[in-house]
């Protein structure tokens, strides 16, 4: 991935502009082809990809615009996934979706195609690239189980899936995969199974790996409040190189815990609130990042916003991250002893 020290980069998803919403919602009513709409796809995340170059993001995704939302994208393609509604009044509205047996093991099954995704992406910018998908615990919120005993056999089998997934992604040359877990926050008994989720889905996948863990963004709220220490210490387990949080909202108190518990892997550094379309300076993204220096070397932190990018308009997603780009430059350069940039 990028060898850039205090390297940028984003969450996952990127700015929904009313185009493509309408776009959206017109194809769940009947009005455009599922052809037509993949089209309208392509343009939305050349634009996303053009505005984090234009920002300096060192670390690029697609911007999550082919999902509807955080789940559904996934749940439609899974064999055992029963979807009996698939009409949608809005389309960022939730499937009903239910499993009524065990999840089926088809090794020739097409699977869900998340490695042709990457590859549009990978054709379209030449920086690294972040590819995200939602892991198996907090898929496995959004499915009503009548098909397992108990909430572990639903939750490792989806696993299961995903790690055919990452494998498909490692060989279409994916170097950085995440797995975001934005249901965790509000279970916090539940993260030891979460973390051994997350180890079936990176076993045997030679990439870097990230697990996001927020308090919700649904509709620009968080759904949870509180403190990152109930993921401490089962945390510490996964097999991850990167733990990417969120801290610009809620402050930088949690920092400490890695100076407390010396997790072997990175931190991603929430420094751009997502909720607020105040846009942030790079002095106080400097400020933030400082925050996370005085606990751990930068060669350890790398900087992103909070969570996804989804429900800011265009202009401000892009103004913050340029934000944050000029923040992470100035730290960088200070760390370095260089001259450090003067900001227009």
């Amino acid at each position: 991935m990028s060898e850039e020290l205090l390297p940028t980069t984003v969450v996952g998803s990127y700015s929904v502009p009313e185009w493509l919403e309408r776009a959206k919602t017109d194809f769940h009513e009947g009005r455009i082809s599922r052809s037509s709409l993949s089209e309208i796809y392509d343009t939305a995340i050349k634009a996303a990809l053009k505005d984090q170059e234009r920002a300096g993001v060192d670390i690029v995704s697609d911007g999550e615009l082919r999902r509807d939302n955080d789940i559904d994208y996934f749940l439609e393609r899974m064999p055992g996934i029963e979807l009996p509604k698939l009409a949608k009044v809005h389309y960022y509205d939730y499937y009903d979706a239910a499993v009524r047996a065990p999840l089926p093991h088809l090794e020739d099954a097409p699977g869900l195609r998340l490695a042709a995704d990457f590859q549009f992406t990978r054709e379209q910018t030449d920086r690294p690239i972040k590819f995200s998908f939602t892991g198996p615990f907090s898929l496995a919120k959004r499915i009503r189980n009548e098909g397992y005993p108990d909430a572990e056999g639903l939750v490792l089998d989806i696993a299961r899936m995903l790690n055919r997934e990452a494998r498909d992604l490692a060989a279409a040359g994916a170097a950085l995969l995440q797995i975001d877990e934005p249901f965790l926050a509000g279970y916090p008994e539940a993260v030891p199974l979460a973390v051994k989720a997350i180890n079936v889905v990176v076993a045997g996948v030679d990439v870097e790996w990230a697990v996001h863990i927020c308090y919700g963004n649904r509709h620009a709220r968080p759904a949870w409040e509180g403190h990152y220490d109930f993921l401490f210490p089962a945390i510490m387990d996964a097999q991850v190189d990167q733990l990417v949080l969120e801290f610009a909202r809620k402050g930088y108190d949690d920092v400490a815990l890695f100076k407390k518990y010396h997790p072997s892997f990175k931190l991603g550094l929430g420094v751009i609130d997502v909720k607020t379309e105040a846009v942030e300076t790079p002095q106080q993204v400097a400020s933030r990042v400082d925050r996370a220096l005085a606990v751990m070397g930068p060669e350890c932190i790398v900087v992103n916003p909070d969570c996804g990018l989804r429900y800011l308009p265009t202009k401000i997603a892009l103004a913050k991250l340029r934000a944050m780009n000029a923040g992470a430059a100035l730290v960088r350069a200070r760390v370095r002893g260089e001259k450090v940039p003067q900001l227009t």
